[in-house]
């Protein structure tokens, strides 16, 4: 697909503002992210050689570890600059989550890691995901991540700004509606529950669904140090922070304290 639907906003905001293929690396809380991320779906994923499809797969951060784990991955994102970083890394090419071109049951796992982020419409994310459990092989895989409606609470009070004018309404709005205007700060976006996010999953058709959260609940406190001291936060505190997000994964309630959800499931066998 030549011309994904992209709403003006995004493309703005991951071609000329940040460079998504070093975030993960530059913050003590996206390295948190990234290896949480990396354990949750190792969990889960099946035995290299198997197909990946990443969904919305950006620079190509995530694929570059799972083909070095031995995985098959193809690569499509609706960003031209994240296709040519991405193409160093593996097959990559634009395309649309919710109008996928590769074949039904092509792939033994589908990861949908940013697409949900930014699509506010509810149809738009039931596409979404409709397309993956149509493109995923029957008992196969998806792992679908998102935003947590809270995280923009706990990270502009980590950052001391919560109390400021701008700020405060914007996140009020966050809480209240789940979407951000994309008017300041990060672009257009939704933040979702880890209740909702596992009914949008249920409702596409996957079965087997478990939402974690993917930093836990004392990623704030990494993000609150390195912004309010200028260096990274301690071994020992990183450690903390990563044995806080292991410890919470049976309690449900914790799941709001994180700033990503990731959800796996699996298409009917």
């Amino acid at each position: 697909m030549s011309n994904p639907e992209l709403a003006p906003e995004i493309e703005h905001f991951y071609s000329q503002v940040v460079d998504e293929s070093v975030r993960l690396a530059m913050s003590a809380d996206g390295q948190l992210e990234l290896l949480r991320t990396q354990e949750i779906l190792r969990r889960f994923l099946p035995s290299p050689p198997a197909r990946v499809l990443d969904v919305g797969g950006g620079p190509g951060v995530h694929a570059q570890w799972l083909v070095k784990d031995g995985y098959s991955v193809d690569l499509i994102d609706p960003v031209a600059r994240h296709v040519e970083q991405a193409a160093a890394v593996c097959p990559a090419s634009l395309g649309d989550a919710r109008a996928l071109e590769a074949a039904a049951a092509s792939y033994d796992v589908v990861q949908v890691l940013g697409p949900l982020y930014h699509l506010p419409d509810p149809a738009d994310r039931r596409q979404a995901l409709s397309e993956a459990r149509r493109v995923v092989r029957p008992g196969g895989l998806i792992a679908a991540a998102a935003i947590n409606r809270y995280s923009p609470l706990f990270e502009h009070a980590a950052l001391a700004r919560l109390h400021f004018e701008r700020v405060q309404p914007s996140v009020a709005a966050i809480l209240r509606t789940s979407a951000h205007d994309g008017q300041q700060g990060f672009t257009v976006a939704y933040f979702h529950r880890a209740a909702e996010l596992a009914d949008e999953m249920r409702t596409a058709g996957f079965q087997e669904v478990e939402v974690f959260g993917v930093e836990g609940p004392a990623w704030s406190l990494l993000k609150a140090v390195e912004h309010h001291t200028g260096q990274k936060p301690s071994e020992a505190l990183f450690e903390a922070a990563l044995a806080a997000a292991r410890m919470a994964e049976p309690y449900p309630e914790l799941l709001a304290a994180s700033s990503h959800l990731l959800a796996v499931g699996r298409a009917p066998a």
